[in-house]
C-alpha cells in the first residue's frame, strides 16, 4: 500500500545523513540529490516513447504521484541546506518566503501561460518554483545561475516538479545576462522574483557599471564592495513596464546612505517601490541576519502616492536552527500587503509626502513608520504604596470585558475610598477556574462552537468525497479558507491563530491522511499494515500487537474503532484498568505504612529494600517455627495481608490485560468488515473533524488562560502594599535581633 510522506521524508533524510559520514553536507547533495533525480526520470519517463526525457528503462516501476519524490527533493534541499552552513547554505530559499513573493508580485489564477517569470539568481530553483506553482494555467519559467553544481540541482528540480521546459541558463548574471531582447538589451519579463547573496562585494567584477550597456544603473552605481543594489537594479530593469517583482535583501539597503541612498531616492520618486516587508532573523541559510523583501511595482508606479511597509519580525517559529514562517504568518503577510490594509503594530502605508520630508529623507527603515513595540507595562506607584489593582490596567482589558461584561463584577469591586482602584473579590489562585465556570464564559464557547457546526457541516461532504480528482494542496487551501471567513469576526480569537491550528493539525496528521486516501482509496488506506521486524533505526511503533504480529493502522487508530464499534467492551477494559490501578495503589499504601525499617514488612525486603513476593512467602515460612511476640504487631497477619493484595494485583493486572487482549482482537478484526461508509465516517468524523475541533478548543483556552494570567498577575502584583511589607520587614527584623541577643551576638 503507499506510504505516508512524511515516513518517505524520514527515511530519506536519516540514510542520507548516516551514510555521509564526515562528508560536508554542500558536497553531499549533489551526490544524492542527483540519485534522487535518476530514480524519478526513470519511474516517470521509461518506456514513454512521447517522453521529453529518453530513459534505458531498467524494471518496470512508477512513481506513484509525480509530486512526492519532488516534494522528497525539496525536503531534502531544506535539510542539506540547514546542514551547508552559512558560507554554503545559499541555494534555497525557505519555501514559506517564496510563497510570499509569489503572491505578492501577483502570480495567481489570473496568469497567462505566455505570461514569464525570471528569476536572475535562482539557486536550486525553488523561488521559481513556489510562483510558478501559484499559476494553475501555467507561466512560462526563465532563470539564471553562476555556480555550475546549483544551476544542475535546479534544472533536476523543475523537471521533478512538472517544469521541464524551464529555461535555465548558467553564467553570471550582472556581467553576462543571457536573456536578450531583439535589439541586444536586456530582456523584460512580467515577474521576476530574486534571492540574491547579501551585499556581494566582487559584483563588478567583469563589467564597467559606469557604461553598463543594458543602461541598468542610470539611477546611480551602487558601491564598489556592495552589490545589494546592483541586483534589485537589474530586477528593475528587467521587468516590463507592467512588470512585477519582489527580492530579498538585507535590511540596510532601506536605509544606508551615500551613493545607495541616491539610488534609492530615484527608486522612491518614480514610484517602482510598492512596499517593503520586513522578516524575522535567522530565516535564510545563507545568513542569520534580518532581512527585507522590496517588492517592486512598474504598472502602478506614475500613480503611487506612498510606500506600504509591514513589519512582520515578530511572526515565526524555531525550527532547529532557524526560524521559519508559519503559515498564519505567509497568509497574514500576503492579505495585509495585497489589500494595503493599515494594521497598527503590523502595516501602514507610508505616504510619499512623509518619506520624502527632510526628518527621514528617502530613509524606509520600517521602524521609523510602524511602531512594532509591545506596549510597556506600567506599574502604579500609588497602588505599590497603598494597595488596589488601577482600573486603568483592567480597562486595559475591555476586548475581554466586552465578552464578559459581568465577569468583572464577579472579579473586583471597587476599593472603598480609592477611586480608580478596585479589589479582588477571589483568590488569584482562583481566577481562572472563575472564569471557566461563569455563564459568560459558557455562552462564548457555545459560540464558538456553533460557528464550527456550521463550518464542519459544509466541511465534513468535502472531505468525504476525496478523493475527488483535487490534490491534497487545494483541499486544504479550500477548507483553510472557509475557517478565515468562519472566524473573521469573532471577539478574542485572532483567526491566523485558529487557521494556524488547522494548519498544524493539517501538517502532523491530516495530510498523511488525505495523501493515503488520495493515492490508496478509503478500503485500502484503512487497512492493518503488518510491521516487518527490522535491526534498523528506523522503526515504526506498533498500533496492535496480535499474538506475535505487529500491525500499524495508518489512517484510523485502533481506539477510533474500539470507541464507535465496541463500546461496551470499551467500557470493560476501561473497568478493569481501573480495577488494576485500585489494587496497585491498594498494594502501595500497605508496603508505605509497613516496609519501613522497623515495620513489619522489614525482614521480607532484598538487599535494595524491596518488599517482593518470594520474600514475603519466605518469610511466613520462617514464621511457622517462631513463637509468637503477644507484644508486638502481629508479623503473620502482616504478612498474609501483603500476600493477599499482591495477588489481587496480579488477578487485576491479568483481568486487565485479558480484556485489552479480547478488545484488540475484536478490533483488528473488525478492520476487515469496515465498510466504506463506515471508513469515511470514522475518518472524517470521528478523527480528523474532532481533532479540528480539539485543536480550535485549545486555542480558545489559550486565549482565556491569558487572560485570567494576567488578571493574576495584577491581583498579585498590588496585593501587599509597601506599608505592609515594611510592617513585615520590621518585625523579622525585631525577631532576628532578639535571636542575636538571647545568643550573646548583639547588645
Amino acid at each position: 500500500m503507499a506510504l505516508r510522506k512524511s515516513q518517505i521524508y524520514s527515511s530519506l533524510w536519516r540514510s542520507c545523513d548516516e551514510l555521509r559520514g564526515g562528508m560536508d553536507a554542500s558536497q553531499y547533495k549533489d551526490y544524492v540529490l542527483t540519485l534522487l533525480f535518476m530514480k524519478y526520470v526513470s519511474d516517470r519517463y521509461a518506456g514513454d516513447p512521447d517522453a521529453l526525457i529518453t530513459v534505458l528503462d531498467f524494471r518496470a516501476n512508477r512513481a506513484g504521484g509525480d509530486d512526492l519524490l519532488g516534494d522528497a527533493y525539496e525536503y531534502l534541499m531544506r535539510h542539506f541546506a540547514t546542514e551547508s552552513g552559512k558560507s554554503k547554505g545559499q541555494f534555497y530559499t525557505p519555501a514559506e518566503v517564496s510563497r510570499v513573493m509569489a503572491q505578492v508580485v501577483g502570480v495567481g489564477p489570473g496568469t497567462r501561460p505566455d505570461q514569464t517569470i525570471y528569476d536572475p539568481t535562482c539557486g536550486s530553483g525553488s523561488l521559481l518554483l513556489q510562483a510558478a506553482d501559484r499559476a494553475p494555467d501555467g507561466v512560462s519559467v526563465y532563470g539564471q545561475e553562476m555556480d555550475v553544481a546549483t544551476w544542475a540541482l535546479a534544472r533536476m528540480n523543475m523537471i521533478l516538479h512538472g517544469h521541464p521546459t524551464a529555461e535555465l541558463r548558467r553564467g553570471n548574471t550582472l556581467a553576462a545576462p543571457e536573456f536578450r531582447g531583439p535589439g541586444g538589451g536586456l530582456r523584460t519579463f512580467d515577474f521576476a522574483v530574486a534571492n540574491p547573496p547579501f551585499s556581494a562585494k566582487a559584483w563588478s567584477n567583469g563589467l564597467d557599471p559606469a557604461h553598463d550597456e543594458f543602461g541598468r544603473f542610470a539611477y546611480g552605481v551602487p558601491p564598489a564592495k556592495n552589490g545589494d543594489y546592483a541586483f534589485l537594479l537589474h530586477l528593475v530593469r528587467s521587468l516590463k513596464s507592467t512588470g512585477r517583482g519582489a527580492i530579498i535583501l538585507p535590511h540596510g539597503v532601506l536605509f544606508r546612505g551615500n551613493r545607495e541612498a541616491g539610488i534609492r531616492r530615484e527608486l522612491v520618486r518614480r514610484g517602482f517601490v510598492q512596499g517593503v516587508i520586513g522578516l524575522p532573523a535567522n530565516l535564510f541559510y545563507g545568513t542569520g541576519i534580518p532581512a527585507c523583501i522590496v517588492v517592486i511595482d512598474k504598472a502602478h508606479a506614475h500613480a503611487r502616492k506612498g510606500v506600504f511597509l509591514v513589519d512582520a519580525s515578530r511572526g515565526f517559529r524555531k525550527d532547529g536552527p532557524k526560524n521559519r514562517l508559519r503559515a498564519q504568518d505567509v497568509h497574514r503577510i500576503v492579505d495585509v500587503f495585497n489589500r494595503q490594509l493599515d494594521a497598527p503594530g503590523y502595516a501602514r502605508m507610508a505616504p510619499l509626502a512623509e518619506i520624502a520630508a527632510p526628518a527621514n529623507d528617502f530613509n524606509l527603515n520600517i521602524p521609523r513608520y510602524v511602531d512594532a513595540g509591545a506596549p510597556e507595562d506600567l506599574h502604579d506607584l500609588d497602588a505599590h504604596l497603598r494597595g488596589g489593582v488601577p482600573d486603568r490596567d483592567l480597562d486595559a482589558l475591555g476586548a475581554c470585558w466586552q465578552v464578559f461584561p459581568a465577569l468583572r463584577k464577579a472579579l473586583f469591586e471597587p476599593l472603598p475610598g480609592r477611586r480608580g482602584y478596585s479589589r479582588p473579590r477571589i483568590d488569584a489562585r482562583q481566577v481562572q477556574a472563575a472564569i471557566l465556570g461563569h455563564e459568560e464564559f459558557a455562552d462564548y464557547r457555545k459560540l464558538v462552537a456553533d460557528l464550527f457546526a456550521i463550518w464542519r457541516g459544509n466541511a465534513a461532504p468535502r472531505l468525504r468525497n476525496l478523493p475527488g480528482g483535487d490534490p491534497p494542496a487545494a483541499v486544504i487551501g479550500e477548507l483553510s479558507e472557509t475557517l478565515l471567513e468562519a472566524f473573521a469576526e469573532v471577539p478574542l480569537l485572532d483567526r491566523y491563530d485558529v487557521y494556524q491550528r488547522l494548519m498544524d493539525y493539517w501538517d502532523e496528521t491530516m495530510q498523511d491522511d488525505v495523501d493515503l486516501v488520495t493515492a490508496a482509496g478509503w478500503t485500502a488506506a484503512a487497512r492493518p499494515r503488518a510491521l516487518a521486524e527490522t535491526r534498523t533505526k528506523i522503526r515504526e511503533t506498533p498500533d496492535l500487537a496480535i499474538g506475535r504480529r505487529k500491525y500499524k493502522m495508518d489512517l484510523i487508530p485502533p481506539a477510533l474503532v474500539a470507541a464507535r464499534c465496541f463500546p461496551a467492551e470499551q467500557a470493560d477494559v476501561e473497568e478493569a484498568a481501573g480495577g488494576r490501578e485500585a489494587a496497585s495503589a491498594a498494594l502501595d499504601a500497605f508496603l508505605e505504612e509497613h516496609a519501613g525499617a522497623d515495620g513489619a514488612l522489614a525482614d521480607a525486603a532484598n538487599d535494595k529494600g524491596k518488599v517482593t513476593r518470594g520474600a514475603v512467602q519466605e518469610r511466613l515460612r520462617a514464621l511457622r517455627d517462631e513463637p509468637d511476640e503477644p507484644d508486638g504487631p502481629d508479623e503473620r497477619a502482616v504478612l498474609t495481608r501483603c500476600l493477599a493484595l499482591m495477588d489481587a494485583e496480579t488477578a487485576a493486572d491479568k483481568a486487565a490485560r485479558a480484556a485489552r487482549t479480547a478488545l484488540d482482537r475484536r478490533v483488528f478484526d473488525r478492520y476487515a468488515t469496515l465498510t466504506d461508509a463506515e471508513i469515511r465516517t470514522l475518518v472524517v468524523d470521528d478523527k480528523w473533524l474532532a481533532g479540528i475541533r480539539d485543536a480550535i478548543d485549545g486555542e480558545v483556552r489559550r486565549v482565556t488562560q491569558s487572560f485570567a494570567a494576567r488578571l493574576k498577575e495584577l491581583e498579585e502584583r498590588y496585593a501587599r502594599p509597601l506599608p505592609e511589607l515594611e510592617r513585615e520587614v520590621a518585625a523579622f527584623g525585631a525577631k532576628v535581633e532578639g535571636h542575636l541577643r538571647r545568643m550573646g551576638f548583639a547588645p
